[in-house]
């Protein structure tokens, strides 16, 4: 995998819904990362819920991860709702502190 990919993941694992006390990448929001040719970040995002009062917030601190590596120049975040999220797409670690299990 690209190095810088796995640095706009580290980063992504610093932002929290505000709802859950688990990152947005653990809970499964984050559907793809890409970084092309010209640095630019690509990532796909979902929310758990279409309604998501905090959405435009998340969204931002998605790009702002992105940004806060040091080679990307641009990030463009892309919200979609397919698939819709469900609590399967959580990460083991993030199920345990949620306590689904």
């Amino acid at each position: 995998m690209d190095a810088r990919i796995d640095l706009i993941i580290e980063r992504l694992k610093d932002v929290f819904d505000p709802e859950i006390p688990v990152n947005i990448y653990d809970l499964g929001l984050i559907y793809n990362v890409d970084v092309d040719d010209s640095n630019k970040a690509n990532i796909i995002m979902t929310l758990t819920a279409p309604g998501c009062p905090v959405a435009d917030i998340l969204v931002e601190d998605v790009r702002q991860a992105a940004l806060a590596v040091d080679s990307i120049t641009e990030a463009d975040v892309e919200l979609t709702f397919e698939p819709p999220w469900d609590k399967s797409m959580m990460s083991e670690e993030a199920r345990l502190e949620l306590g689904f299990f």
